[in-house]
């Protein structure tokens, strides 16, 4: 079945943070309902909507930064009161805006996480989860990682009500009490959750910061996953999901909100995964989405909230009248009302402007002006993306993004993305040092890494202006996302100035650190057959210190130190496939991984931190050779795929040229042919991967002097051969020259 919906406008409020919107239960079958909305201004609004036009319920005063919104009551009736958490604080309104709660937890962490459930309250900081009943202390959790949501989930099958965390580390933990029962692994972090059930059940919907939705069916003592959607089509994060019978086919749809701004829907057909019916872009990432009635009675419709506070509905009732040639469109009465009130709110704007500006001009030419820098907030996100191993920087401000600078102390490659529209313009401190440089080059890592600042200028442009990246966006850009990818050895500071269209102009910078092992993702697990090399440290640090060195060389680590004597963690390289094991306590240290430069990056890194705190480090190593050919075999198909690549395109031009002069491109081989043919495919992918194939020689020249590193050999003089053999690629060859050099 095909989805029409058609976009409606309703409010703006202040600044709102993920699932701050809820509507309210309705009166009647198919009528429409009351919003509430809670924004970073610490006021929650109420309103609905009479004749077209939104009218308040309520409204509360600023306060706290309001960081969740949900809806509750006694069991068994409307769940219609509003609660709403500031801080470690939880206040409860009823539906005409009267407070009858204010609850302080007293926790140390501001709440990120709440669900509320007859006069039961879960509520979760960012590593602490507490139940309270009648505002009593019942249970509590210390997590392993961040607590990203949380879900309670109830049922007839089930004697109790489940708690189910979604935390950072890829995993849905489940409680009983103040105890963890069992763990759910899923794809990606998990970044919200949500029962498909509101009345009761025990699935749960998943959606992950990397764009992936699941939904697991949770018991008591297992869960079991029923079905998983991959993000193929790259695209962002999920914030909020919800379910309803949008398509009206008697079965609950699954409405989804995406951090670039993306709202889905997926309804089920004969299959029992649901597959996508409906998508529809907005530019700024959706916080909240709920499913119901607003606009007008019987015509249901997606409601969203957007970070910048607009409450937005794609409605079922119909917007546009359409009229054959000669045909005249009749507005109704109710249309035209509304099309005069805005004529007269836009002239009554334009004068406050003209006001504001003169106001302004006058205040700073007097003797006594005082400037005023204005404030403004920013939703940044520094991930590592899978998919293509890099790092994908997002920033999101309340205005239209006027200018954004990128600085970074360390080689990193800026790649091409699709979503944005703005002019780029590099400018470099050091003439004689290139933007960026492979490993070999730059790395000694005996010494401080190389000092090397890129800047990056990147300029709003109005649409139809030739940008890099081109794509088709609103003059006024919130929004804009950028890719970069670093070298693993490399480590550093990247920043971002953001200077927002905004008078007097002002600038907010953002600090993201690059870490020396920054291309490796955490994981469930690793191959335990492959050749591995060992890395021991034994000395005298505490936990807490092995700790943060850990946490200093490798991304998705949790910064708080992790209950017990002893941790865990395994990763895997998102570029090359090699992994990594860590497992350190009190006084020593152990790092397995199938990569010997992943072993002498540690070692190195390790080491520094270490002599910084003036504690001796007593090391030991295990290298299996046998290593080097398997790593170099996981290189083998990207490098053979990029050599090919650069061949191709390198033939372009001189094929293009013979075919001019030839008039046509029959007397080619079809191996020819098909490079002209693919010529535009061939020369997109080689756009997108700058530096690639310099990035896998640096990791290769690399291998070859960490191999001989550790056995105590000096063979620099040497990677002149290697780069010859790798000019003239054949993997026996390398592989010969490994083992006999």
């Amino acid at each position: 079945m095909e989805l029409h919906l058609n976009r409606v406008d309703y409010i703006q409020v202040g600044v709102t943070t993920q699932k701050t919107m809820r509507l309210l239960p309705a009166l009647g079958k198919k009528a429409s309902q009351k919003v509430a909305i809670a924004d970073h201004d610490g006021i929650v609004t109420c309103f609905g909507m009479k004749k077209g036009e939104a009218v308040p319920v309520f409204k509360t005063l600023p306060g706290q930064k309001i960081s969740r919104l949900d809806l509750g009551g006694a069991a068994g009736t409307p769940q219609e009161k509003i609660f709403v958490c500031s801080g470690s604080q939880v206040r409860g309104f009823t539906k005409k805006g009267k407070q009858f709660l204010t609850f302080d937890a007293n926790l140390t962490e501001n709440i990120n996480a709440m669900h509320v459930s007859g006069a039961d309250l879960f509520v979760c900081a960012s590593y602490i989860y507490n139940h309270y009943c009648d505002c009593k202390d019942q249970d509590y959790y210390l997590s392993g990682d961040k607590i990203n949501d949380i879900a309670c989930l109830s049922s007839e099958n089930l004697t109790r009500q489940i708690p189910v965390l979604a935390c950072q580390d890829r995993v849905l933990r489940v409680l009983q009490g103040s105890e963890l029962v069992y763990d759910i692994e899923v794809p990606g972090p998990p970044s919200v959750l949500e029962r498909y059930n509101k009345d009761g059940g025990e699935d749960v919907l998943f959606g992950t910061t990397d764009g992936k939705i699941g939904l697991v069916q949770i018991g008591e003592q297992s869960a079991a996953t029923k079905w998983e959607i991959d993000n193929d089509k790259k695209k962002g994060g999920i914030l909020c999901i919800d379910t309803f019978d949008i398509i009206g086919d008697g079965v609950n749809d699954i409405l989804v909100g995406r951090d670039d701004g993306t709202v889905e829907v997926y309804g089920f057909d004969s299959s029992s995964e649901p597959t996508l019916r409906f998508d529809h872009v907005l530019s700024e990432s959706v916080t909240s989405i709920q499913g119901g009635c607003v606009g007008k009675e019987s015509y249901d419709e997606i409601l969203t909230a957007t970070y910048t506070g607009w409450v937005t509905g794609l409605t079922t009732e119909p917007q546009k009248a359409e009229a054959g040639p000669g045909d005249e469109v009749k507005m109704s009465k109710e249309t035209q009302s509304k099309v005069e009130a805005l004529r007269a709110e836009l002239d009554q704007l334009q004068v406050k402007v003209l006001q504001g500006r003169e106001q302004y001009q006058q205040t700073s030419q007097s003797s006594t002006a005082v400037s005023a820098v204005p404030v403004f907030s920013i939703n940044d996100k520094f991930t590592l993306c899978q998919d293509d191993a890099s790092y994908s920087l997002t920033l999101e401000v309340q205005t239209a993004i006027d200018n954004l600078l990128l600085q970074s102390d360390v080689p990193i490659d800026l790649l091409d993305v699709d979503k944005n529209s703005a002019v780029v313009s590099f400018s470099e401190c050091d003439s004689e040092v290139s933007r960026v440089k492979t490993c070999s080059e730059n790395k000694e890592r005996n010494q401080k890494p190389l000092s090397l600042t890129l800047t990056s200028d990147f300029r709003s442009s109005p649409m139809g202006t030739s940008s890099w990246p081109r794509t088709d966006v609103r003059r006024t850009q919130p929004r804009l996302e950028l890719k970069v990818r670093s070298i693993e050895g490399q480590y550093g500071t990247l920043q971002a100035y953001i200077t927002p269209r905004l008078q007097p102009k002002t600038c907010q910078v953002r600090q993201y650190h690059i870490k020396p092992l920054s291309l490796h993702q955490r994981t469930h697990s690793i191959d335990q057959d492959r050749p591995m090399n060992r890395l021991s440290l034994v000395g005298q640090f505490s936990f807490a210190e092995i700790h943060s060195w850990v946490v200093f060389c490798l991304p998705e680590v949790p910064e708080k130190t992790p209950a017990g004597e002893s941790i865990t963690f395994h990763f895997h390289n998102t570029f090359l496939g090699t992994q990594l094991e860590a497992n350190y306590c009190k006084g020593e240290g152990h790092f397995r991984s199938d990569n010997i430069s992943t072993i002498s990056i540690l070692s190195d890194v390790l080491s520094k931190e270490a002599t910084k705190r003036k504690i001796n480090l007593n090391s030991s190593y295990d290298i299996n050779d046998d290593s080097v050919s398997h790593t170099l075999k996981m290189i083998h198909p990207k490098l053979e795929c990029q050599l090919l690549l650069a061949r191709k395109v390198q033939l372009i031009d001189a094929l293009k040229e013979l075919q001019v002069h030839e008039g046509n491109a029959d007397f080619l081989i079809p191996e020819y042919r098909n490079i002209l043919d693919e010529s535009a495919d061939l020369l997109e992918e080689y756009k997108k991967q700058p530096a690639h194939l310099e990035r896998l020689y640096g990791m290769i020249t690399d291998l070859f002097i960490d191999k001989f590193k550790f056995k105590g050999q000096n063979v620099k003089t040497k990677v002149s051969s290697l780069l010859e053999i790798l000019d003239n690629y054949d993997l026996n060859s390398l592989l010969d020259f490994f083992s006999e050099a």
